[in-house]
């Protein structure tokens, strides 16, 4: 497969229907010409994602995403995971249903709101003092910590019920790999899609106007090692990470297509230039000792902020860019078409505060039908989000993070193939 130079842009719109898969072009298309068509539709997917929806939860087709300030969006609609795996494998509600509450919660949460829990890139983060690879919470420049969702479409929520995945005594009697349904360009047929979301409390009301926001419910469980309260507070939250898997015919071990808010972090090239912001989500420019990708000093407790050396810690955070050159120019040449496009619905929107940092898409898909699947030779070979893979980031084969070749080893609590998604493994 021919490299060949970055195409030019064409291809985003702005439309409330998400992609069923990616339109490949004929022929023998080179490696810049797909990740133009993966990039391409990966925004499109973004915006569909964060349409605005109308009083009954519906896309609302009169207005565009933007268009009248910042808008509840269709994916936040969607089944959270907290709702899908419950204490003793207890059925999911019926799609739709408001979130599921620990006590503590009960009679907070209004409509429209939502229920923020997770504070790791794994759910057990803070009583788990060993993990798989280097982990840990994200603080942001006010001292508090990002916290974590993840929400699947009703196409993967039916799926998971009706197979009964969601309780490790329906996996044991399902006993086979998973394998989720694929959208299909030629039926138009969503396939599985799930959204892991990072978001930043908003202790300055002025900074909510960059920011897609959302008012959470943000809950601690109570822990003994770390000695931990359990609390329940609400909080303005910004979204500051959004990273969607969709399963399609095209690519049966999903479409990987990460975002990130634009003032998240600096690369590592423009640290070393000096070319810095004046601030940043997860970085302090005026700091010149702060350790850099260096995960948070233990204890973890989410209702306090750290203090060393009488200050308050922060995280200190620098991207780093393994993305081959002709990734980062169909980035930057699709970012600059969607920011064009959402600044034309209104100058001010919030949306063109984002920006797509690549797309993760196999080489050699192989058959939707088939159960567990090789990794598919994935493009580009690595790829992190600074919110949802801050400390992996880089090209060390098996550490760092790639979607496809991480996921590819997710399986259920039965040990079997959980096709490309951790969550199953959360059955109780």
């Amino acid at each position: 497969m021919d490299a060949g130079s970055a195409p030019d842009a064409g291809g985003i719109t702005l439309s409330p229907t998400i992609p069923p898969d990616v339109d490949v072009p004929q022929g023998n298309p080179t490696l810049a010409d797909l990740q133009h068509d993966f990039d391409a539709y990966s925004w499109n997917t973004f915006i569909a994602m964060n349409w605005p929806v109308g009083a009954d939860g519906g896309v609302d087709t009169s207005q565009k995403p933007g268009q009248h300030g910042d808008n509840p969006t269709v994916w936040e609609g969607w089944m959270p995971s907290t709702s899908i795996f419950l204490p003793g494998g207890a059925p999911p509600p019926a799609w739709g249903a408001p979130p599921i509450l620990p006590p503590i919660c009960q009679g907070k949460l209004q409509p429209g709101e939502k229920f923020l829990t997770q504070v790791g890139k794994t759910p057990g983060l803070l009583s788990e003092s060993v993990q798989p690879f280097d982990t840990g919470p994200l603080i942001d420049q006010q001292g508090n910590y990002t916290r974590f969702e993840i929400l699947v479409n009703k196409v993967m929520f039916d799926q998971i019920v009706a197979q009964q995945l969601y309780s490790k005594a329906g996996q044991q009697r399902f006993n086979a790999p998973a394998n989720f349904k694929c959208g299909n360009a030629s039926t138009g047929e969503q396939g599985a899609i799930m959204v892991k979301a990072a978001w930043k409390p908003l202790e300055n009301p002025a900074d909510a106007a960059r920011f897609h926001t959302a008012t959470a419910l943000v809950y601690t469980p109570a822990s003994e090692n770390p000695r931990i309260q359990e609390s329940c507070t609400k909080q303005r939250v910004g979204l500051v990470g959004f990273h969607v898997g969709h399963k399609t015919q095209g690519a049966p071990q999903w479409i990987w297509s990460t975002f990130e808010h634009v003032d998240n972090v600096p690369t590592e090239e423009q640290v070393r230039a000096g070319t810095l912001e004046a601030s940043y989500n997860y970085y302090d420019p005026a700091c010149k000792d702060c350790v850099v990708n260096k995960t948070p000093p233990r204890p973890w407790d989410p209702n306090k902020k750290i203090i060393v050396n009488g200050k308050v810690f922060k995280s200190q955070i620098v991207r780093v860019d393994v993305r081959p050159q002709l990734m980062k120019d169909s980035a930057r040449i699709h970012n600059e078409e969607a920011r064009a496009l959402l600044a034309a619905v209104n100058p001010a929107s919030v949306w063109t505060n984002y920006e797509l940092i690549s797309t993760q898409w196999p080489t050699q898909p192989g058959d939707c039908a088939t159960a567990e699947l090789q990794d598919g030779s994935p493009a580009p070979q690595f790829l992190a989000n600074s919110t949802l893979e801050t400390y992996i980031q880089g090209k060390v084969p098996n550490v760092s993070s790639s979607c496809i070749r991480c996921h590819n080893n997710a399986a259920m609590t039965t040990a079997k193939s959980s096709d490309f998604t951790y969550l199953l493994e959360r059955a109780q």
